[in-house]
């Protein structure tokens, strides 16, 4: 080969490697702008409550990559009554619905899908077995599980109930699915209940010892009711929530997430490894 074609040959490979690392650059500016232009969406003024009352923190590191990426996310909802809707007026004022309208308006250069399969009256082992069908049938990025009201009106042994939460959060790291676990409701008449107690602090321990996002539903709504005696989040029953109640939990299940996908992630954004030529 001749000196002349040798050069041209290396000069078409060091375009190519030029173009192929402008792409990765473009690429790691758009993720980079994206994580820079989201915040958590405000409160309701309904709906406000300290940001501690709120959640506990925790990374969420696959459903980071993949909004780093631009890609879109697949959230599952699984759980109970709360999950389901029981006591909202349509299916649009359910949590997960009013959630997915909230992350639609908070993701501007991405997009969230968001199944709800949410069972009444499920506690939380059945929620376990039930959500390897629905991981394999919807491949979600992220779970987010609401769980232990059940279990503390069924009595669940609170141990029982650990092993339960901590060997699913196990399976779905194993899995590469991030996983959210948002609370008990708060609700007067349970206050004082030795087993609600029980598997509130039982899950808050598991959160801690797993390092999982912690969505405190609990302190949250006791906040609220406190503080906003004019505005009740609970239908007739006084068991399931309102249209209220559900937007009040779809707030602050997305400042959960968001705060925790983008604030807390905004300085750990790590550059995309550059091609090789």
């Amino acid at each position: 080969m001749h000196e002349r074609d040798r050069l041209a040959k290396r000069m078409e490979g060091a375009s190519q490697a030029m173009k192929r690392l402008g792409a990765a650059i473009a690429v790691l500016l758009v993720g980079q702008a994206a994580f820079a232009q989201v915040s958590p969406p405000p409160l309701s003024p309904q709906c406000e409550a300290p940001t501690a009352d709120i959640a506990a923190p925790a990374p969420l590191p696959h459903t980071a990559a993949r909004l780093e990426s631009g890609a879109t996310i697949r959230i599952l909802a699984i759980g109970s009554s709360s999950t389901w809707g029981v006591g909202a007026s349509s299916r649009r004022k359910t949590y997960p619905a009013v959630l997915r309208s909230i992350l639609e308006n908070a993701l501007k250069n991405s997009k969230a899908e968001i199944v709800n399969r949410g069972v009444s009256g499920e506690i939380a082992s059945t929620t376990a077995e039930r959500l390897r069908t629905a991981v394999a049938l919807d491949k979600p990025d992220l779970v987010l599980w609401q769980l232990g009201t059940n279990d503390a009106l069924a009595r669940v042994n609170p141990e029982e109930f650990t092993e339960t939460v901590r060997s699913t959060i196990d399976w779905l790291k194993a899995s590469d699915i991030d996983v959210v676990l948002v609370g008990l409701q708060y609700a007067p008449k349970f206050a004082r209940d030795d087993s609600y107690f029980a598997i509130r602090e039982a899950l808050k321990s598991v959160a801690q010892a797993e390092n999982a996002l912690y969505v405190r539903r609990y302190d949250a709504m006791q906040f609220i009711a406190s503080h906003a005696a004019a505005d009740t989040l609970m239908s007739g029953d006084d068991l399931h929530m309102n249209d209220l109640g559900y937007e009040c939990m779809a707030e602050h299940v997305a400042r959960a997430l968001i705060a925790n996908l983008f604030v807390r992630h905004r300085d750990l954004i790590k550059p995309a490894p550059l091609p090789q030529p």
